[in-house]
């Protein structure tokens, strides 16, 4: 069954408003998870939103040599709480499954299972965060290539990363090729320098005109920041963070308000570079953090930025 996130998100008239959550920690009893779940379907209930991501959190210590700023906690399997999010919201999830460590049967089981048992009908792949992965690991390109042969009713996405695009390395060119692999949907990582992914976006543009292709729906993350604590995590976990802005934000007596205005001055940047090479743009908003305010701050940052982007959507 087609779901009416699918049915948005591949089309460009459409807008798209997500909210990205992580699983509770592993270990947690089922009646832990299904409180956690009914808090956050409380936390988003009047967001409007259109569906939820639910990340799969990997330990990622190999992909930097700087210290991890806070201790890695293992999660429950995402699509257990992705399907809990389906009861309490109503709404669709696009649930992240890392395959890097899944050998291809396991990873076809684990696909039949997501659909059948989980509901799953959204999924976005990734593969090993490790910089050199086992000869034998699972990539997200040939996971994706299973997924389209086995499972062609899941509509599949991938990661877009702005920061890695360079003369050396072209993440248009890689966008373009997972599309050909079967992503529908790319979505980054959090955005606080929108420069990277202004120059990102007009080179997938021009990619796509010289390839006689249509740009894929990018959807777009935001988070709110107002602690040096997540500041700091949020550049470990590879977000560009100019100085000024690091400085902004911290030196605000309102932190929260400022990264709020922040990320709204950057949407309003980066959808006017959208229209103009008419890609479909989408927002998810996360919170990187557990603590309260900065939890209200993203609910805050829902409604802030869809006033952003309704104004220019893509059918403007």
């Amino acid at each position: 069954m087609i779901t009416t996130l699918q049915k948005k998100i591949g089309d460009p008239q459409q807008s798209v408003t997500l909210y990205g959550s992580t699983p509770p920690r592993a270990g947690a009893s089922a009646e832990v998870c299904s409180r956690a779940a009914a808090r956050l379907a409380e936390h988003v209930r009047d967001c409007g939103l259109d569906g939820l991501v639910v990340y799969d959190v990997q330990d990622e210590q190999e992909r930097t040599s700087e210290p991890r700023p806070f201790p890695y906690q293992p999660t429950i399997e995402p699509r257990i709480y992705a399907h809990l999010l389906q009861e309490h919201t109503g709404l669709a999830t696009i649930t992240y499954k890392s395959v890097g460590t899944l050998s291809e049967p396991a990873w076809l089981d684990w696909l039949k299972q997501a659909h059948q048992s989980y509901g799953l009908g959204m999924l976005t792949l990734v593969g090993s965060a490790t910089p050199n992965p086992p000869p034998d690991a699972l990539s997200a390109d040939r996971a994706m290539q299973l997924a389209r042969t086995h499972a062609p009713h899941v509509m599949l996405g991938g990661v877009m990363i702005a920061e890695r695009h360079t003369p050396a390395y072209r993440e248009s060119q890689r966008l373009i090729a997972k599309a050909t692999q079967g992503s529908r949907f790319f979505v980054s990582q959090v955005v606080y320098d929108p420069e990277p992914t202004a120059r990102l976006l007009t080179d997938y543009a021009q990619d796509c005109r010289q390839h006689g292709v249509t740009p894929q729906r990018i959807i777009l993350t935001f988070s709110p920041c107002g602690r040096p604590a997540t500041m700091t995590f949020l550049k470990w976990l590879g977000v560009a963070m100019p100085p000024a802005t690091e400085q902004a934000i911290l030196g605000d007596s309102a932190p929260f308000t400022k990264s709020v205005q922040i990320c709204c001055a950057n949407l309003a940047i980066l959808t006017e570079v959208a229209a103009a090479e008419r890609i479909p743009l989408g927002i998810n908003i996360e919170s990187v953090s557990i603590h309260k305010d900065e939890l209200a701050a993203s609910i805050e940052l829902v409604q802030a930025l869809r006033a952003v982007a309704t104004p220019h959507s893509h059918a403007d």
